[in-house]
């Protein structure tokens, strides 16, 4: 029995060797030293950039009477962050009391139970707000780590935000 070895087979393992090794070094030569070439300075004068009237920072979103659904997510989402921040933050009513205090129509307003059939917490409820055949909707729960706010399209001919069994808003 001879342990000779085929010198093909030998030939082709030093080739792929050869050619992993090339490409090896090839591609370190890819990484680079760490020096970076000074960039190259630019001369701008003062009527070259132009200068952006910087926005208020402290700014509360308003109410936009005229504007569209997305035109008024921001204050809505002001008014149901308020509301996430106290004790009240998984009662329905807290949030539509907030909304209508806030300037949205009640009468626009849909909300889902508080509570489950077996009188357990709702793991989320919904509000709404029937905004120009939009609405505008929040979500939140006491296993959510933030509420959620939303547009959306209305549903049922553009008349309604949240589809199944709702509250009756009579207070």
């Amino acid at each position: 029995m001879s342990l000779r070895r085929d010198p093909l087979t030998l030939r082709g393992r030093v080739a792929g060797a050869v050619v992993g090794l090339a490409t090896v070094v090839a591609l370190a030569g890819c990484t680079g030293t760490g020096a970076e070439p000074a960039p190259t300075p630019v001369s701008t004068t003062a009527h070259d950039v132009p200068t952006p009237t910087p926005a208020p920072k402290d700014a509360a979103p308003t109410l936009m009477r005229e504007g569209s659904a997305t035109d008024n997510l921001p204050f809505f989402s002001a008014i149901v962050a308020q509301v996430w921040a106290t004790e009240q933050k998984t009662q329905g009513r807290a949030y539509v009391d907030a909304l209508v205090a806030a300037g949205f129509d009640k009468a626009a307003m849909q909300v889902t139970q508080d509570r489950s059939t077996v009188d357990n917490p709702a793991e989320a409820l919904q509000f709404s707000v029937l905004w120009r055949g939009e609405c505008l909707v929040g979500q939140a729960g006491p296993d959510m780590s933030a509420p959620v706010a939303t547009v959306l399209q209305a549903v049922q001919g553009g008349t309604v935000c949240l589809i199944g069994e709702t509250r009756v808003i009579d207070w």
